[in-house]
């Protein structure tokens, strides 16, 4: 194996950091991974800066033995390095590089007062997620640390800046921190001057321009490892400095570029902890909708975003409790087999889950307006409560809050979307959620061969992409990366469509049941 060849995605996810070793043609060398979890800490959820740093060595660690176990070689260079994180948050930074509050991830609904006074100034909608949101926050709150900021970026481009020094990111994760011109692929020029005067900021020692990072297309070189990046990433001493990085990118785009989805009138669909759906636009939404983000693609097109805080979490706690009552009855079942054994027996549930109705926020929602996190289970007595039913209804309601921002994007306002790519752990399991989501969507639904790869997968190709010569990011990926790969397109189908919407007519009418829940104080 020719290392020189390969190139190297790391992602930072929500509940795992995964790490891939690509060859030339994006095939899977090998991988490596850690298991993390943020943690909810004076009413912030976050991970720690020695979570992100140990969460690092780790999972490089863990692909380095791969290497080392599958090919009896010492993982020493590779000819390019990627990295992605979770999109949106907010991380400061002071003139040192330190940190001056703990991260504060997408997950958090702080600075919802701060997205719509933004959204209202720009015309343009800003999710309470987004970093400026969190900034404009902190502004109107008056935090002390705010005058002291140097650098403000994302959890991606603060690993890019521990590894490379450079303080850049990709356009598609620029594009989660503040609007992106079109026309320009950097920051809306006409916006920052709107920032730029507003109160609070007049106060600043900083314009907003001179903190957030420079902005990169897919494509170009976004720095080289250091000597303390490697030695950061890799403590044995064994990877050599001066690997070039691509600009990183943030689960969005990895997930458009893993699921070939960056051309016009295609879509994807990301299915982890959070889920999201985004369309590549030929035209804009006539209307700013709350429920709907205007990104970019790591190249730069318009796309539109779906994002839910929760997709499947309350799928694996429930699994998790099933493995364990199980265990009590001497069962050793593994976590695997259990998803796919009950997956596959939720299809013979009812299409509308026999009025059997879920809520899987495990945190606030902003599609629906829920502040806290309440998973529940609610029927009528009259519902059909079955085992199939259930775990459909827990597979449905991963689904359910994206299907309400979607549809006013293909039905209301009549974007086009041929074609939807799904990938993420959701789809592992053959004929099942693949098919619920083209029943949801109704619209074909294609899973890739290496739809379980996921985002770190995604990031590698682009880090690929940065060194191959190629000038354009999907004539690459057609005819390099997915050219002769095998698919699986699923067609909805209409009792499936029939049920999926009744399913939904059911969540909807049940929001204002979950929003008092989400108000209830259970401390």
């Amino acid at each position: 194996m020719n290392l020189k060849e390969t190139a190297i995605g790391i992602e930072f996810g929500s509940t795992r950091i995964k790490a891939v070793l690509c060859g030339k043609a994006g095939e899977v060398l090998a991988s490596g991974s850690y298991t993390w979890e943020n943690r909810f800490v004076n009413g912030v959820w976050t991970y720690s800066e020695e979570d992100i740093i140990t969460g690092l060595k780790a999972c490089y660690a863990d692909l380095k033995a791969d290497v080392l176990k599958t090919y009896g070689i010492t993982l020493t260079e590779t000819g390019a390095i990627g990295i992605s994180a979770m999109m949106h948050g907010y991380i400061a930074l002071d003139k040192e590089g330190n940190l001056l509050v703990p991260f504060r991830t997408w997950r958090n609904n702080l600075a919802e007062d701060a997205a719509e006074k933004l959204t209202e100034l720009f015309s343009f909608h800003i999710p309470a997620r987004w970093s400026i949101a969190h900034l404009y926050h902190a502004l109107m709150n008056g935090e002390e640390h705010v005058s002291k900021i140097n650098y403000l970026t994302t959890l991606a481009g603060y690993i890019q800046l521990l590894l490379t020094g450079q303080r850049a990111v990709g356009v598609g994760e620029a594009s989660g921190m503040f609007p992106i011109d079109e026309k320009t692929g950097q920051y809306n020029k006409a916006m920052c001057m709107i920032f730029n005067g507003i109160a609070e900021v007049n106060d600043m020692p900083w314009w907003l321009e001179d903190i957030l990072p420079k902005v990169l297309p897919a494509g170009q070189n976004a720095g080289y490892l250091t000597e303390a990046g490697a030695l950061l990433l890799d403590p044995d001493g064994n990877l050599k400095a001066g690997i070039p990085f691509c600009p990183p990118e943030g689960d969005a785009g990895t997930g458009m570029v893993a699921t070939n989805s960056v051309q016009s009138g295609t879509g994807n669909v990301s299915a982890g902890t959070s889920i999201f759906g985004m369309v590549v636009m030929d035209k804009y939404p006539r209307t700013v909708y709350p429920e709907l983000d205007i990104v970019t693609t790591p190249d730069g097109k318009p796309v539109a975003m779906v994002h839910c805080n929760n997709c499947s979490s309350e799928i694996n706690a429930w699994m998790d409790m099933f493995q364990k009552f199980g265990q009590l009855y001497g069962l050793d079942i593994s976590q695997g087999d259990l998803y796919t054994r009950l997956f596959r027996h939720s299809l013979t549930g009812d299409p509308d889950c026999g009025g059997v109705i879920a809520c899987n926020y495990t945190s606030g929602e902003n599609i629906t307006g829920v502040q806290n996190g309440r998973p529940m289970v609610i029927r009528g007595t009259e519902a059909n409560m079955s085992l199939a039913n259930f775990i459909r209804s827990e597979i449905y309601a991963s689904m359910a809050t994206l299907k309400i921002g979607m549809d006013i994007l293909l039905k209301r306002e009549g974007i086009a979307c041929s074609k939807l790519y799904a990938h993420g752990g959701l789809f592992r399991t053959k004929g099942v959620a693949q098919d619920y989501m083209a029943a949801a969507m109704n619209t074909p639904v294609t899973v890739l061969e290496t739809a379980g790869e996921g985002g770190a997968w995604g990031m590698a190709i682009l880090a690929l992409y940065s060194v191959s010569g190629y000038e354009s990011l999907p004539g690459y990926l057609e005819e390099v990366i997915f050219n002769g790969q095998e698919t699986t397109t699923v067609q909805p189908d209409p009792v499936l469509v029939a049920g999926f919407d009744a399913y939904t007519d059911r969540f909807t009418k049940c929001l204002p049941i979950i929003r008092e829940a989400s108000a209830a104080d259970l401390s």
